[in-house]
């Protein structure tokens, strides 16, 4: 007996296609969302860093730690916000097209961590959709976004419409 699990068969894995791929592709997977123009931004302790990691629960400050929904089970914990950032296409150029956040709190000594995955994948939707869900950040949180989103790509800012940038203000 072979101990290998679904030997010979290939398995089953989320596809992300490119959008150059799209007009191609016509089997399975065929339109799975493109991850390709989002990026997610980890911002912890007034410092905002861009983090891909993040894009499968991974990021610096998630590794190690085990995550619970239930709130109470991290008492001692920092509020870290996971903000997924999408960029649009246009006439001009690239800009900052969409953006949501999502919080955790995480124990890091405890090695503890909360945080609802339903909340994080649908904000990431919604990024992806273009719209934009900032208003649980504070101040100091906005303006550490708008300061890494600026000095990411000037350009991008410039050519990125007023209801963003009045987002983070």
């Amino acid at each position: 007996m072979d101990n290998t699990p679904n030997a010979g068969k290939k398995p089953l894995s989320l596809n992300i296609i490119s959008s150059n791929e799209k007009s191609k592709h016509k089997g399975f997977g065929a339109g799975s969302i493109d991850l390709n123009n989002v990026s997610p931004v980890i911002i912890d302790g007034g410092e905002a860093k861009i983090d891909i990691g993040a894009m499968h629960a991974k990021s610096k400050v998630e590794r190690g730690i085990k995550f619970s929904a239930n709130r109470e089970d991290v008492p001692n914990g920092r509020q870290v916000w996971v903000v997924w950032v999408a960029v649009d296409q246009t006439e001009e150029g690239k800009c900052y097209g969409g953006a949501t956040a999502c919080e955790m709190w995480i124990d890091t000594e405890a090695k503890r961590g909360w945080k609802i995955l339903a909340d994080h994948v649908n904000k990431l939707d919604y990024a992806l959709k273009r719209k934009m869900m900032l208003d649980d950040l504070g101040s100091e949180e906005k303006a550490a976004l708008k300061k890494l989103l600026v000095s990411h790509n000037e350009e991008w800012w410039d050519r990125t419409p007023e209801t963003f940038k009045a987002a983070l203000s």
